[in-house]
């Protein structure tokens, strides 16, 4: 088996600003096992980095791999990037379906057409400016972006101009204390959930919030990366959000799901910045996740990648072998 890698910048449409900071493009890197390929998008925050990706994938050996026996190949690979080990696992994937003639939701006894419905993210403005956005929105399901001031001048702001159904993801920007204060206020604008309101790690703080029962699901992200931080937060929340450029790709995202629904979890199905490549592996699992958010493509302005379309909200995934993405046209 032969690998390469070549990186890009992702222009974004317009600034995404989170707790985290602000953005105007993404790195990524693209991997190739021979015909297969994958995607390691670049998140700072997860601790991520085009050179710590590059390292990464320079030290594997790759010459006897066998995509056939590809739990041996990931059990095997060694501990770090998890960007980089999501792009080989989905590479690998990809190599899989296009050798066996089939797309993954096949492979995986999946029907395509139970995917839910992707939310569309809107991101960290002043409240009037995220309330216009909201009133233009075609989208039937809006993540809002919380954790700086005015968060509930934002809600209240975006409930006034849409009927939409409404997520909020603070991304670990929120102490207990505001969590306590906000969550019951924020309840009245009826919302679906809310994801990381406390900081990273803090999992007794969230056991805490959900026994308050404040009246908004309680959703773990940058708290949970493997099936094993699911299973380290049994009772501590509703549910989880799982993404592939974190889990470190398909195949210990399916164990997570699958970790999420044996301890009455619901799932999100949730991407990074990332192109259409990246985000069609994630929507080959999506049919097994109670709620998605896979709207990453939309976001970007120059994706190198077509893969899964949108109708409206609706997810409708290529029916051709492997992962299904094509490069476009320079």
């Amino acid at each position: 088996m032969k690998l390469s890698w070549e990186t890009a910048t992702l222009k974004l449409v317009s600034p995404f600003r989170i707790a985290h900071g602000t953005s105007t493009q993404r790195e990524t890197v693209f991997v190739k096992l021979d015909e297969g390929v994958g995607e390691a998008a670049v998140v700072p925050y997860y601790g991520e980095s085009t050179a710590g990706i590059i390292e990464y994938l320079s030290g594997l050996k790759v010459t006897d791999w066998d995509v056939f026996q590809f739990e041996t190949i990931i059990q095997g690979l060694p501990p770090g990037s998890q960007a980089a080990r999501a792009a080989i696992d989905i590479a690998l994937y990809d190599l899989w379906g296009k050798r066996s003639g089939s797309p993954l939701f096949k492979l995986f006894g999946l029907d395509p057409d139970k995917i839910p419905q992707t939310s569309f993210t809107i991101s960290i403005d002043s409240p009037v400016v995220m309330a216009e956005k909201a009133s233009k929105s075609i989208w039937p399901i809006l993540k809002v972006k919380l954790g700086e001031q005015d968060d509930e001048a934002v809600i209240a702001a975006i409930r006034k101009a849409t009927q939409a159904r409404l997520r909020v993801d603070a991304n670990a920007g929120w102490s207990r204390e505001q969590a306590v204060d906000l969550l019951p206020r924020l309840a009245q604008y009826d919302l679906e959930l809310v994801e990381q309101p406390l900081p990273v790690g803090d999992i007794e703080g969230l056991r805490i919030l959900r026994s308050l029962n404040l009246g908004v699901p309680i959703f773990a992200d940058e708290n949970v990366k493997t099936a094993r931080d699911v299973a380290a937060h049994a009772g501590a929340v509703d549910g989880v959000v799982v993404k592939l450029m974190k889990c470190g790709g398909i195949h210990e995202a399916l164990h997570a799901i699958e970790t999420a629904k044996s301890l009455d979890m619901q799932v999100m199905i949730s991407c990074v910045v990332e192109s259409s490549l990246g985000v069609t592996a994630a929507a080959h699992i999506a049919p097994l996740c109670d709620f998605v958010d896979l709207d990453a493509p939309l976001l970007i302005d120059n994706d190198p990648y077509q893969g899964v379309s949108y109708v409206g909200a609706n997810l409708v995934l290529p029916h051709t072998p492997g992962v299904g993405v094509m490069k476009k046209e320079c």
